[in-house]
């Protein structure tokens, strides 16, 4: 494996080197870590672009791309001269390992894969020292030429609120130095240099807020958390680095005898290599080493949220909005707080509980839906393949803290998972493995049509509305009914609105990830796994697990000659992703709507937004126009067989939880619901249910609907009843939905066909639907019901004796359910009384009983799609999850 001290040298040494070993385009490397970052693979097997499609997602897990970027590397200086002693020692070693490289790297030329890798490095170790660096700059060019710089919204806003903040953090600091400040936080403060805390205290509380629900706000005890630990982890670094340099200058005495000058030359040692792992981002490796040598206790949750807090609030009395440019001049200037802090209420089945808020202005959170291109981004798609897994911590990224599985500080999960033999992880480490070595690649040509319908306002392929709804205007009476019926209105406008937003932030953030990778010939998603065993891409914007406009533009680099079956595919593709019903006909009446509608397809491809707009009317538009474009140039071509092809072909599952009950209780009739048995063509459970709801509604309204409401219901809803309105509810049923969450899945569809207007009808319809769809699913899925409440008895017994329930998944991953009862710790600080969560040795008992068949179900289904990627890639098949 090898390791890169690149850019660390002076350009004489990069010279010299590179006519040693003769090499054009020279990288410099470390002494190789055993099968530690990146074992050579050489792919023997072909991609032909076939993937699989599990009905059900999970998207629990975006937060993951501001959750970690700790280090801000503020020691270039200091690993300037260790560096320079490494080359000069290790040059003739390096020089013969580069050598020794195989011509191809994972299927890459030798030349091209050290570029690559490269960059790979500046991207992931650079990102934050490179904002704080522009910052400065921009300060700087301000200041020579007492002009502010041509920005957008939101950039200059941070810029204006840097110098401010990092003056009040070192003010405060100073305070804490002549112990005139005796706040709880006040030892911990000034361990840490002001434009560092600057730095990590604004691009904290941003990215919460980039990824916060649409609320425009983040609670107070998350960003006090997230912040107080970033830094808390600089600080160690920060105050072992100067304690080892300040000592190193006082080691130039030749009276000192040799145990202090060995002690020194330890320590030195020590530094060299702790600034190679800072440069590295090797976090773990890091603290371990710091620890080690840190007399002082860590800071602990306390600590970090009063740092935290007290921050903050800095940040709110320092952050200011700029007025907006077309304010009259003759007004005083619109200048208000950037944050403010709020308490909000919730309800509770134990009553209602408050908790703090910080909120940003309305201003800013406009801007953030602009702002995503200036967000720092860590965990992007990488351009060279992952590092192949072998440990709990050792895989993904070359230097970003990368682990195979997101245990969300459940440490029970997380040592079951450390302690388990490695042979034993062996199959779900080459699964991943396999899925992080499938190539991608922006289709740019879907891309520029996304940017056109975007920049002209949204509203078209599900794209939201980049406008507000506008709130409506308060009725001029005193009718009490009249104006609580405006109110209602009021409330759900602003919902619609947060929602909305919320939406922005979203697709601001997926189009930049694709406009910075649009340019890559190739890209790869590292994986990692839930508590379950389902596995995850580790850039959480643009995948293909995400929504239509993700696998719109998204495509294999890999592009192989259709030939005939791929032809014929790639038409039966078109259909599945038009949807409607059409995805439900056998092969060959796929291929009839295709061809049928040739005209449709060329006009799609030709003028996706001038013309007749065919693609806009399928189930998945942005699929639908790729696939257009890909069959046109096909078909227009001299062979079509041998036109190259790089779209992803659909394997789609019907419905896995109920196949994988059906299984389990070898259920025949199930099976056939589910296409676990041959048919002419596909059988529709989504559809199979629907009928039965509508059988159940016709018999309900024969009813007086004067005298019964099931009656009224029945009438109201037998002619809005299809499989999308069903297809929710039947795809969670087996994975735990609740009566409640089926109302809302149900009405949420009903709202979106404005058929019902009056929003208390409109929920007493959705508990209707509700009940008579989870009654047709009890009907037709007895068996797979008996084996869910199997399960849970089972999990009760086991919860009841305090244990949290445990299995291990066909592939050997062990799998602990992390459901505990959690204590609260009131902790005050500069903001507010804050309450901590903590892990308790009690387990759940409800929590442990009810979980458990949804989890174990998707335990099983996480199995059988690794295992999937396996027999793919023995096959010669390049292959991913997609759902």
């Amino acid at each position: 494996m090898w390791r890169s001290v690149c850019n660390r040298a002076s350009v004489k040494k990069l010279k010299s080197f590179a006519d040693k070993s003769n090499f054009r385009d020279t990288h410099l490397f470390e002494k190789p870590r055993q099968l530690e970052l990146h074992p050579y693979r050489h792919p023997s097997y072909g991609e032909r672009g076939f993937r699989r499609i599990n009905v059900l997602g999970d998207s629990g897990f975006t937060n993951l791309g501001v959750s970690f970027g700790l280090l801000h590397r503020s020691y270039k200086g200091y690993a300037s001269s260790a560096a320079a002693e490494e080359i000069v020692s290790t040059e003739e070693e390096d020089s013969d390992e580069i050598r020794e490289m195989p011509r191809l790297v994972n299927g890459i030329g030798q030349g091209k894969y050290i570029a690559l890798r490269r960059r790979q490095i500046k991207i992931e170790t650079e990102a934050w020292e490179n904002a704080a660096k522009e910052y400065q700059e921009l300060l700087v060019d301000m200041c020579e030429q007492k002009l502010a710089p041509n920005l957008p919204y939101v950039k200059s806003l941070f810029l204006g609120w840097f110098e401010p903040l990092k003056n009040a953090i070192a003010s405060e600091q100073d305070l804490c130095r002549e112990g005139r400040n005796r706040g709880a936080y006040a030892p911990q403060f000034d361990q840490l240099p002001a434009d560092m805390m600057t730095i990590i205290t604004m691009h904290k509380l941003m990215g919460l807020l980039m990824t916060g629900g649409g609320q425009g706000g983040a609670r107070v005890v998350q960003a006090a958390l997230h912040i107080g630990e970033a830094v808390e982890h600089e600080a160690r670094i920060h105050r072992f680095m100067e304690k080892s340099k300040r000592k190193a200058s006082l080691n130039e005495s030749p009276d000192d005898d040799s145990e202090a000058v060995n002690n020194e030359q330890q320590l030195q040692k020590l530094r060299k290599k702790v600034t190679n792992l800072v440069k590295k981002k090797k976090l773990q490796q890091v603290r371990h080493i710091v620890k080690q040598q840190d007399q002082l206790k860590p800071w602990g949750q306390d600590a970090q949220v009063k740092v935290g807090s007290r921050l903050i609030q800095l940040l709110m009395e320092t952050a200011y909005i700029q007025p907006p440019v077309d304010q009259c001049e003759d007004c005083p200037p619109d200048i208000r707080p950037a944050f403010v802090h709020t308490l909000k209420t919730v309800e509770t089945p134990r009553g209602s509980r408050r908790y703090g808020v910080i909120e940003c202005d309305p201003l800013v959170r406009k801007g953030l839906e602009k702002s995503a291109m200036h967000m720092v981004i860590p965990y992007m798609p990488m351009l060279l393949p992952p590092v192949n897994w072998t440990g709990y911590n050792r895989g993904a990224y070359l230097f970003l803290p990368s682990y195979i599985m997101r245990t969300h500080g459940a440490k029970q999960q997380r040592d079951v998972v450390k302690k388990t033999p490695k042979k034993q992880l062996e199959p779900v480490f080459g699964a991943l493995n396999t899925l992080g070595a499938t190539k991608w690649r922006v289709n740019r040509k879907v891309l520029g049509v996304i940017d056109r319908i975007w920049a002209s306002g949204g509203r078209l392929a599900d794209l939201v509305d980049r406008d507000d709804v506008p709130l409506p205007e308060e009725p001029d009476t005193d009718d009490e009914i009249e104006i609580k019926k405006w109110k209602w209105k009021v409330k759900t406008t602003k919902k619609e609105n947060r929602e909305r937003h919320s939406q922005r932030c979203d697709i601001e953030l997926k189009l930049a990830v694709a406009r910075k990778m649009k340019d890559e010939e190739a890209f790869y998603y590292p994986h990692n796994l839930d508590f379950r065993g389902r596995a995850y891409p580790m850039h959480p914007y643009l995948n293909h697990l995400g929504s239509d406009l993700c696998r719109g533009v998204l495509e294999f680099a890999d592009g192989r000659p259709l030939g005939e079956s791929g032809l014929r595919w790639l038409k039966i593709h078109l259909a599945n992703v038009y949807g409607g019903g059409v995805d439900k006909l056998s092969h060959e009446g796929r291929m009839m709507f295709a061809e049928k509608h040739l005209d449709e397809i060329f006009d799609s491809s030709d003028r996706p937004l001038e013309g007749k707009r065919w693609w806009l009317g399928a189930e998945d538009p942005f699929q639908c126009l790729a696939t257009c474009m890909n069959l046109s140039e096909a078909l227009r071509s001299s062979s079509p067989e041998t036109a190259i092809s790089h779209i992803p072909i659909h394997q789609d599952g019907s419905c896995n939880g109920l196949q994988h009950y059906a299984a389990l209780g070898r259920d025949r009739l199930g099976a056939a619901a589910v296409n676990l048995v041959e048919g002419e063509k596909p059988a529709d459970v989504y559809s199979g249910i629907a009928s039965r709801v509508i059988e159940i509604m016709k018999r309900d309204a024969q009813g007086d609907p004067t005298t019964d409401p099931n009656a009224k219901h029945a009438r109201m809803l037998v002619d809005q009843v299809d499989r999308k309105l069903v297809k929710q509810t039947v795809m969670t049923s087996v994975y735990g939905v609740t009566y409640i969450g089926a109302r809302d899945q149900i009405k949420r569809r009903l709202k979106e066909r404005c058929s019902i207007e009056d929003d208390a009808e409109l929920f007493a319809a959705a508990c209707y639907a509700a009940k008579t769809t989870l009654t047709a699913l009890g009907e037709m899925f007895e068996s797979a019901r008996s084996i869910m409440s199997w399960l849970g008895d089972c999990a009760k017994v086991i919860a009841v004796k305090n244990n949290p329930v445990q299995w291990t998944t066909p592939l050997g991953l062990p799998v602990v359910q992390p459901y505990r009862k959690l204590g609260r710790h009131l902790i005050k600080t500069s903001l507010q009384v804050l309450t901590l969560q903590r892990e308790t040795d009690k387990v759940m008992v409800k929590r442990q009983r009810t979980a458990f068949p949804p989890n174990f179900v998707h335990s099983l289904d996480g199995s059988h799609m690794m295992m999937t990627a396996i027999a793919c890639k023995e096959a010669g098949l390049s292959f991913c999850r997609s759902a």
